[in-house]
């Protein structure tokens, strides 16, 4: 997967995690991004060129199914376990791989899955990685059966 398609994931979990935090108007967060984040020099620390129009998809994607995603995703947590028990980020990754292996049957599950494993590295520790591996991997069982 190229670099920029990687930082465009990266920037939409960013995106969903802000969007969680602070309501914010779904216009307004890729206003947002597409202006200052996407590509931006912020703290000295330079965000890679991310692919635009494959950020859009996933941000506005995972807005416009949230309920069939996270119902999605519910299904396949350990009994007795609800989504807005996850921590924002880990909530975040799983909605937008989950996005992915609903509406992007282009990307092949196994780079889905791995990409969104390398998101989660960003965010956490190698527990959480295995969490989203198999979560992930038991949702493209069903999505992409």
């Amino acid at each position: 997967m190229s670099r920029a398609r990687s930082a465009a994931r990266l920037a939409a979990v960013q995106a969903l995690y802000q969007q969680d935090m602070e309501a914010t108007p779904l216009a307004q967060l890729l206003h947002e991004f597409h202006m200052h984040r996407l590509g931006a020099t912020i703290e000295d620390a330079t965000y890679a060129e991310a692919e635009v129009d494959f950020f859009n998809d996933v941000v506005k994607g995972v807005d416009a199914r949230r309920a069939e995603i996270d119902a999605l995703i519910s299904t396949n947590l350990a009994e007795g376990w609800a989504i807005d028990r996850l921590d924002r980020p880990l909530r975040q990754i799983l909605r937008a791989g989950t996005y992915e292996l609903l509406a992007r049957p282009d990307i092949p599950t196994g780079s889905v899955i791995s990409e969104y494993l390398d998101v989660a590295h960003a965010f956490y520790d190698r527990k959480e990685k295995g969490f989203v591996n198999g979560v992930l991997d038991a949702i493209a069982k069903v999505a992409r059966a």
